[in-house]
């Protein structure tokens, strides 16, 4: 059996009032190969895509819009879930405070290969995880 440094439950409400930080995920569990991340976000992001990985967007609260490359647009209310498909450039944006849950795998980089100021390395989104 594998050992995984994470609980097999918790309060995602009190997880939640942990993250102070915009754009800054936090890893929450693991589910085999995957990392479930928590994040509150506001603003936008940046252009950026995950050539070998999909990404799950999950809304808990508030309101997420997903930009595309051509301008197309998704809009995911709280409740609504939405999966990014590898190698796809996209852009969250959320004009109000929103929290997601994030799901994907253990290797993807936060912002792929665009280094921006809100890029947070896995070490970052571990940091007091445990």
């Amino acid at each position: 059996m594998p050992d995984y440094p994470f609980a097999d439950s918790f309060d995602l409400e009190a997880a939640f009032a942990e993250v102070s930080e915009y754009w800054s995920p936090k890893v929450v569990a693991q589910v085999n190969d995957q990392y479930v991340k928590i994040a509150k976000v506001r603003g936008q992001l940046v252009w950026h895509d995950h050539a070998h990985e999909d990404e799950l967007f999950f809304v808990v609260r508030g309101h997420l819009k997903i930009q595309y490359e051509g301008g197309r647009v998704v809009d995911l209310p709280a409740g609504s879930m939405h999966v990014v498909r590898r190698g796809t450039l996209h852009n969250p944006v959320a004009d109000e405070e929103c929290w997601l849950v994030l799901i994907e795998p253990v290797q993807t980089k936060h912002t792929g290969d665009v280094d921006s100021p809100l890029t947070k390395t896995i070490e970052e989104q571990l940091s007091g995880t445990r």
